[in-house]
């Protein structure tokens, strides 16, 4: 999360230096950011349990109350990471497939693939404790819809996978271009997914890009 910047205070004048110290208030929208880079912060320790909102309250050093006034619940909370896990990833996505398409003749549609799959990976890289909340681990004991939800971003990247795919295909002159694109783009997804979680479990000790490029290469 720490590409959501969190708005910097107003500098002090000689009037408040003189003030008995008191806390800062956040600005509105702030405390709700500083909820979820908490969150994402608690889930890159490796062998991190389940997150309890005592632990969340703990950490920001405020009442579960408090954060209760920006969230109705804890799912709320991950629905929150998710948002950002969503909206990082396919802004990325998007702008692979509008590249494409503004020109045709470029890159082709495998490499458009590994594009997207070494986004994902980066992704992935960057925000250790975002990779828990994709792989599943942070959500096994959470609403069930969370899961759902992460099960529709695995399949909305098979479909992107797959759009680029069947251009490589037809390119390629199969005789079965839907059917070879699909075959792909669902061994592609498992790749990156189960890069994922070995990050995940070997404690972020492990790449998710290590041999990536050889690797996208055997698979492409």
């Amino acid at each position: 999360m720490s590409d959501v910047p969190l708005s910097s205070p107003d500098a002090p004048t000689a009037d408040d230096a003189a003030a008995p110290a008191r806390r800062q208030r956040p600005k509105p929208g702030e405390r709700r950011v500083q909820i979820l880079q908490a969150l994402a912060q608690m889930l890159e320790q490796p062998g991190a349990e389940r997150i309890t909102t005592a632990a969340l309250a703990g950490r920001l050093d405020v009442s579960e109350a408090a954060l209760y006034r920006h969230f109705a619940s804890k799912a709320q909370m991950f629905e929150g990471l998710i948002d950002f896990i969503e909206q990082s990833v396919f802004t990325l996505v998007n702008q692979v497939q509008e590249r494409a398409a503004a020109d045709p003749a470029g890159e082709s549609g495998a490499r458009q693939a590994a594009r997207i799959v070494t986004l994902l990976v980066q992704f992935a890289e960057k925000n250790p404790g975002m990779t828990r909340v994709m792989v599943g681990d942070a959500l096994v004991y959470e609403n069930e819809r969370l899961q759902a939800r992460m099960n529709q971003f695995f399949d909305k990247i098979e479909s992107a996978l797959r759009q680029c795919l069947r251009g490589a295909a037809d390119a390629a002159g199969s005789a079965t271009p839907t059917v070879d694109a699909t075959v792909r783009a669902g061994l592609l997804t498992a790749f990156v997914a189960g890069r994922l979680q070995r990050y995940a479990r070997s404690g972020f000790r492990r790449s998710p890009s290590e041999h990536l490029e050889s690797s996208l290469a055997l698979i492409l």
